[in-house]
């Protein structure tokens, strides 16, 4: 009996001496900080692991296309291609300078990956810049949260690890896609984000492409006695092209005489929605930071014509994805919904602007 109540008594004075230290000392801050500290650590190395994944890819296409000092060209691709935002306190001209500021960093990219590939084809070319283009993006969400990881640990500041370490499934899951893309737009697959040109080859056909601006070209076909011009990124080569730029050129060729501009592109779908659902609505259905985007609107307004938009729901994943069933059978409905949209709102004699946005990548 003596040695049970020894025990009782020193077993107490351990949960006494352990309660204490939790109450009068930082340890529960300490044990948080080391648990969130490595499973941040941890998760880190699986978005490294997957923009290794990513650089590798690339460095190996690249290599079979013969490019020269491909070290050199990923590595300048990773760390040397930014583009700083304009002023916008003085907002007068500010699309126009942001337009400027993409258009020459994008110019800049191309032409310096075009000295490394000489002999190469223009859809091939653009393939590659969006495959490096995804693994820049890549390398540099990952260079944003080990900066916040080592700032965590730096200052012990736990608050902000444990952010991380909750914030970090969801965005390994959401970038898993994109490391997978970089291989899909080398090979020159058609992804979810296509959507929007399917429809306008389903509405074109085989009909001329017309070039009309930098990667866009539109087509013209009749549908009842309506004329229609079928804008789209010029395929199948993985860009998105100058749709807005191309909307205004059009309809300064007709004098603005425009009865109808209808747009369709990818959009983001809620949980629970089906992939594929097809959804019509007014406005610009273009994801565009603003220069393309305005560019539409403006035209609508000096036309004096309505706006129509239709989108097919997906998720991010899908849209980086090779195109799902689920999506082809979107483009479909869409295709339908465009053509109810002409033969209903619209009346024999009209010209008629349709817009297929999106990446055209593996559609011609």
């Amino acid at each position: 009996m003596q040695v049970g109540g020894d025990w009782n008594t020193i077993l107490s004075a351990l949960l006494w001496l352990v309660f204490m230290l939790y109450l009068l000392t930082d340890l529960p801050q300490k044990t948080q900080f080391m648990r969130y500290e490595r499973g941040v650590a941890a998760r880190l190395g699986v978005v490294e692991g997957l923009v290794k994944e990513s650089i590798s890819k690339v460095k190996s296409y690249l290599m079979k296309l013969g490019a020269n000092n491909v070290d050199t060209l990923v590595g300048n691709t990773l760390e040397n291609y930014f583009a700083i935002e304009p002023v916008s306190i003085e907002p007068i001209d500010i699309i126009k300078r942001l337009d400027h500021i993409i258009t020459v960093n994008e110019d800049k990219f191309k032409s310096d990956l075009q000295k490394s590939m000489p002999n190469i084809g223009r859809h091939m070319l653009n393939n590659i810049a969006v495959s490096l283009a995804v693994t820049s993006a890549l390398y540099t969400i990952y260079k944003i949260l080990r900066h916040y990881y080592l700032i965590g640990k730096k200052y012990e500041n736990w608050v902000l690890l444990m952010q991380l370490y909750l914030m970090l499934p969801q965005i390994v899951k959401e970038l898993i896609p994109y490391a997978k893309a970089v291989e899909t737009f080398a090979k020159g697959i058609p992804i979810g984000d296509s959507v929007g040109p399917m429809v306008a080859y389903r509405l074109a056909g085989l009909s001329p492409r017309i070039d009309i601006e930098e990667d866009t070209v539109y087509s013209v076909i009749e549908v009842e006695g309506r004329k229609v011009y079928v804008i789209k990124a010029k395929g199948p080569g993985a860009t998105v092209g100058k749709p807005g730029k191309a909307v205004a050129r059009v309809a300064e060729m007709l004098n603005y005489k425009v009865a109808r501009i209808i747009t369709i592109d990818a959009a983001l779908k809620l949980e629970g929605e089906p992939t594929g659902l097809v959804a019509e609505g007014s406005g610009a259905a273009i994801g565009d930071v603003g220069p393309e985007k305005i560019e539409i609107e403006r035209v609508a307004v000096k036309c004096g014509t309505p706006l129509d938009a239709v989108i097919v729901k997906m998720n991010n994943e899908e849209a980086i994805k090779p195109m799902s069933k689920e999506v082809v059978e979107g483009a479909e409905k869409a295709f339908q919904v465009v053509l109810e949209i002409i033969r209903n709102r619209t009346k024999p004699g009209d010209n008629v602007i349709v817009v297929g946005i999106g990446n055209t990548v593996g559609v011609y």
